[in-house]
């Protein structure tokens, strides 16, 4: 690294026990569960499949969920005054880029909460549109057969 000119910032940096046998060292030692840490926007955790082996699983860290979810509610409110199909059509090439950056193995709880939180905002901004209730959540499921929104799609598989 020295040879670039970069370092290492200590404030960001650490070990930790993370591996197949870190939950088995942390009981032994009477500590808890081993630690996660972050990484391109993901959350790493020791996890174990279902026959009882070690498999190192991911997850859409929390702070990028909520920063996506904020960055999302706000387009949202920012275009909600658009036709319906402007929305909806940028809205699923938004949605289709998020999932093919968080699709992977073991994420596909996040990326359908994701798609929730976004319905949910989409539901509200849409009803804030004019001086009148536009729709009832039913009403807002139907519309959403006729302009349908991205579904999740796991892309990358990591096993």
């Amino acid at each position: 690294m020295e040879k670039f000119g970069l370092e290492l910032e200590s404030s960001k940096s650490r070990l930790i026990e993370f591996g197949r046998f870190a939950e088995q060292n942390r009981r032994a030692r009477g500590e808890c569960k081993p630690e996660t840490f972050g990484f391109l926007g993901f959350t790493f955790y020791c996890s174990k499949t279902r026959k009882g082996g070690f498999v190192p699983k991911v997850q859409t860290s929390r702070k990028k969920f909520e920063l996506k979810v904020r960055v999302y509610k706000n387009w949202i409110y920012d275009n909600r005054n658009r036709p319906m199909r402007e929305i909806i059509k940028e809205l699923n090439v938004k949605l289709i880029g998020h999932y093919r950056y968080y699709g992977v193995t073991w994420n596909f709880r996040k990326i359908t909460t994701f798609l929730h939180r976004v319905q949910q905002f989409l539901f509200k901004a849409m009803n804030r549109r004019g001086c009148r209730r536009a729709y009832t959540w039913n009403g807002f499921v139907e519309m959403l057969k006729y302009y349908p929104l991205a579904k999740p799609k796991t892309y990358y598989c990591l096993y």
